[in-house]
């Protein structure tokens, strides 16, 4: 868990896209040299349990409905999607290198009809018509920005929720914030 200072956590480099391009950079290039497709955030048992849950607890048309990952990095949550049977996914990242390396490894798991785009959530030109967002990290990632974090939290706020359709489900993985936090953050919406 990240500290805090008053209700905002300690900013750190891992809230910069500086920070993302490097670590990609170097995962894209364990990925040439050993087929590693990188780290896993929070753990490839969690995000089979998230994918998991999302098959069998949402009212969900694995053919049509729509589901992004926001900030997807090296694209393991959408190949573990994809695995269950879910057709309609896309993914976005605000490193290029980040989605690079998703590229790869989508075409590696024999993926290549998942969209992937880079996007700046903050600064998107997203469709309106996501069944599912999920985030895991992300938020985590904007909260500890050091230029002011609360602005850009609440821009995310506000596009996440411009993003999903009425009735839709948007998934949270934060191990920076608690439950109540969270639901405190987003409680306009």
């Amino acid at each position: 868990m990240t500290e805090r200072t008053g209700e905002e956590l300690t900013s750190s480099e891992l809230g910069t896209l500086e920070f993302w391009e490097y670590v990609y950079a170097q995962e894209l290039d364990n990925f040439h040299d050993h087929g590693d497709v990188g780290e896993i955030w929070f753990g490839a048992a969690n995000t089979r349990k998230v994918v998991r849950w999302i098959a069998t607890k949402l009212d969900l048309n694995k053919e049509s409905d729509k589901i992004i990952d926001v900030g997807c990095g090296n694209a393991m949550t959408l190949v573990e999607l994809a695995r269950e049977g879910f057709a309609n996914l896309t993914g976005v990242d605000y490193s290029q290198k980040g989605i690079d390396l998703a590229r790869i490894v989508l075409n590696d798991n024999n993926l290549p009809n998942v969209k992937i785009e880079i996007c700046d959530i903050l600064n998107n030109t997203l469709p309106h018509d996501f069944k599912v967002v999920h985030d895991k990290g992300t938020y985590d990632a904007i909260s500890i920005n050091p230029e002011d974090p609360m602005a850009k939290r609440q821009k995310y706020i506000e596009n996440i929720y411009r993003i999903l359709l009425p009735g839709g489900y948007f998934i949270l993985t934060s191990c920076n914030w608690t439950k109540e936090e969270l639901l405190k953050h987003f409680a306009n919406r």
